[in-house]
């Protein structure tokens, strides 16, 4: 594979191209694919040979539709797929019907699991989706790169609430699936050390020791019953506290406990 080389359009042909793209060698895939959403973009870009391209085309309409393409994408993978894959897409065949959603459902599969063979054993990978299939494309993620090698689902705030909800919840987040090849996989910690701005400003109280620390309570968000106790004369919240007597005297014990002047459950 060329370096620092961009290619545009229908990326099945250069996937399946073992030229491009022998297997294990990639690193890390990041995939933002157009969603079954309904919604409609304008068209990009157009195959310059002339020939179209219902993956491309519809890819940037974001609408898409079971025709001859789908079908033989689906043929495809019922034949040369694993057969996990071949019998995932065949039940969802079964439950969605010949239909958008399933042409869907085809054209990603496919290129799934091209994706999955040029990936790296210590590779990982991230599909960013919306609600209207996510959960579908969950059931093919865990299919072709086993269960096992699911790591987490990602919600991502792409928008503040809004008002345009009306008989429903505002559409304000997408998802993020990341998984990896196997469990041997490479990733880096995403968060660094705090700023001293940060610090001063979330972590203002300073204990004898010179320990900076902030402040919260204690008491369970839901009523805990078995954990009403009084504390040194505290009363506990409605709800009892978040911890038992025991870790209370042991967070006491190592000087993990403000204790301020009002004694109505705060600790």
């Amino acid at each position: 594979m060329p370096d620092n080389t961009l290619y545009y359009g229908d990326n099945l042909d250069i996937l399946r191209n073992r030229d491009y793209f022998p297997n294990a060698c990639v690193d890390l895939i990041y995939l933002d694919p157009p969603f079954n959403s309904s919604r409609s973009y304008n068209v990009l870009f157009k195959d310059e040979s002339g020939l179209e391209s219902e993956a491309q085309i519809t890819a940037f309409d974001d609408t898409w539709h079971w025709g001859h393409n789908a079908e033989a994408t689906y043929a495809d993978l019922i034949a040369d797929a694993p057969a996990s894959v071949s019998a995932a897409v065949g039940a969802l065949r079964t439950i969605v019907g010949t239909n958008q959603m399933m042409a869907y459902l085809v054209m990603m599969t496919a290129r799934l699991v091209e994706l999955h063979r040029v990936l790296k054993p210590t590779g990982s990978l991230y599909l960013h989706c919306d609600p209207t299939a996510s959960h579908y494309l969950k059931v093919i993620l865990d299919t072709i790169f086993g269960a096992e090698n699911f790591q987490n689902e990602i919600t991502w705030k792409r928008t503040s609430s809004h008002n345009d909800a009306r008989r429903k919840y505002g559409d304000v987040s997408d998802i993020i699936f990341f998984y990896t090849k196997t469990s041997n996989y490479i990733f880096n910690v995403q968060f660094s050390a705090y700023s001293e701005e940060y610090i001063r400003k979330f972590y203002r109280f300073v204990d004898d020791n010179g320990r900076r620390y902030r402040i919260d309570n204690l008491r369970s968000p839901n009523p805990r019953p078995n954990l009403t106790y009084d504390y040194k004369g505290y009363k506990p919240h409605p709800n009892g506290w978040a911890v038992s007597r025991q870790k209370m005297e042991q967070l006491d014990a190592a000087g993990r406990l403000h204790f301020p002047k009002s004694k109505d459950g705060r600790i």
